[in-house]
């Protein structure tokens, strides 16, 4: 299907974009282009900005900037272009689920602007499937990807836990994925022997472990905002300041990072209503079944004799408080949303997240920073991307209005370049119809 889509470019596109595909898509220019290069809150109009093979080659004025002989042209005139986003706690199909699901999963990221995904479910033999999306074999994220999840079942002793860290390092695997159930002394043995290896960890904070050990041991990252509400008793009434202020300190000071995951929380935890949940349009590009068996849950959940709509609120209410402590208090946030998850569409789901993470109080520029700059500090030791310079990853995405203003921009995309492969919008809508023509669209 991916093979069919310059062909459709070259149908839908204009006599000059028409031309241009024939041209050297080794190299592209976006031309008279406003960068926002998010080494810092600015905005450089009237730019040029070179891409050769997956690097950004030269940023600078217009008038400065030669266009190579051949090169593929984006006009840029009235547009933005910032970089890539960062779903990093997002999930790849296994293996064993249908390649085009898989296809599809890995396209919906790319065609909300979604150019790196940190995996955070690892299944035997998904490292070949990134070793094909690295390789460019399909429209796909770069994919960074924990292994097999580490568990109450999966790790029962210290020897067996320092066993699957080894075996998964050696691997090339690229973080550990830490899940509940995990005993004090089997977490020790695997921040001992991650730290001894060189691999990173995150996740959850199983409850033996507890949120301070976890942080005073390394945990990298603190996904869902996970141990925080249990650590600040945030499920039974307010948050106390002076305990707050404290976890917030001792989180900058270790360098942890947070994925806040709020908008498929607010799902998870239970106030919406399944009839506010089905009647998200990106809903049209999954599966049916897999639709169902969200609202299946979702009933289940909302009818159980423990659900308690109260509390539900009070979580999401102190969770909005804690995130917003944690931000003013200048520790890093990841831009994550938990995708594919129940009513959270694998790149649609970011453009809610950006809502809620606004409503904590942060701006558009610091949102952004979560998806972009902050990602690429993260991942400082695998590449460099994350910022419009050169030598930079060329994963970028043109943007009709400017994020700067209203993160809502972010979904104006006029075209997503991921790692130098361009794709306009033309491109990003035909293949989207045909993934909901074949999941029974249901608009």
């Amino acid at each position: 299907m991916i093979s069919t889509l310059p062909l459709l470019a070259a149908l839908v596109l204009p006599i000059q974009d028409r031309a241009a595909a024939s041209q050297d898509t080794t190299t592209t220019v976006f031309v008279n282009v406003s960068v926002i290069p998010m080494d810092e809150e600015r905005i450089l109009e009237g730019h040029t900005v070179v891409v050769r093979n997956d690097r950004i080659e030269e940023v600078g004025p217009a008038s400065e900037v030669m266009v190579p002989d051949g090169a593929r042209v984006v006009d840029g005139e009235g547009r933005f272009l910032a970089p890539g986003l960062a779903e990093m706690h997002g999930h790849v199909p296994s293996p064993n689920a249908p390649a085009q699901f898989t296809d599809d999963v890995l396209f919906l990221y790319v065609a909300n602007g979604i150019t790196t995904v940190r995996g955070m479910l690892g299944a035997p033999g998904q490292l070949e499937l990134r070793e094909r999306a690295r390789r460019g074999e399909m429209v796909s994220p770069m994919l960074y990807l924990a292994g097999p999840s580490f568990n109450g079942q999966s790790v029962t002793s210290p020897e067996q836990a320092e066993r699957m860290v080894r075996e998964q390092a050696e691997a090339g695997w690229d973080l550990l994925k830490i899940h509940p159930g995990i005993t004090r002394q089997n977490y020790d043995a695997i921040a001992r022997t991650a730290r001894e290896v060189g691999i990173r960890f995150g996740g959850h904070v199983p409850q033996d472990v507890g949120l301070v050990h976890a942080i005073e041991m390394g945990q990298e990252t603190f996904d869902h905002i996970d141990g925080y509400i249990e650590h600040l008793n945030g499920a039974m009434g307010p948050v106390d300041p002076a305990e707050l202020e404290d976890i917030v300190r001792r989180t900058r000071e270790a360098n942890a990072w947070i994925v806040p995951t709020m908008a498929p929380w607010e799902v998870l935890l239970g106030p919406l209503t399944l009839e506010e949940l089905q009647r998200y349009p990106e809903l049209r590009y999954m599966p049916a079944d897999q639709v169902e068996q969200w609202a299946s849950i979702q009933r289940q959940r909302l009818s159980s004799p423990q659900f308690n709509a109260t509390t539900a609120q009070r979580v999401i209410d102190n969770r909005m408080l804690i995130l917003h402590a944690l931000h003013e208090g200048g520790v890093g946030i990841l831009m994550g949303t938990d995708a594919p998850q129940q009513f959270s569409v694998p790149g649609f789901s970011l453009h809610r997240e950006l809502e809620r993470m606004s409503d904590a109080g942060m701006s558009p520029f610091e949102i952004l920073k979560s998806g972009t700059r902050n990602v690429g500090n993260y991942f400082a030791e695998e590449d460099r991307f994350g910022t419009i310079a050169s030598g930079q990853r060329a994963d970028l995405i043109l943007l009709e209005g400017n994020p700067l203003e209203d993160s809502a921009n972010l979904a104006t995309i006029a075209g997503v370049m991921w790692r130098g492969n361009w794709l306009p919008r033309a491109d990003l809508d035909a293949r989207l119809e045909e993934i909901a023509e074949r999941n029974g669209s249901r608009e």
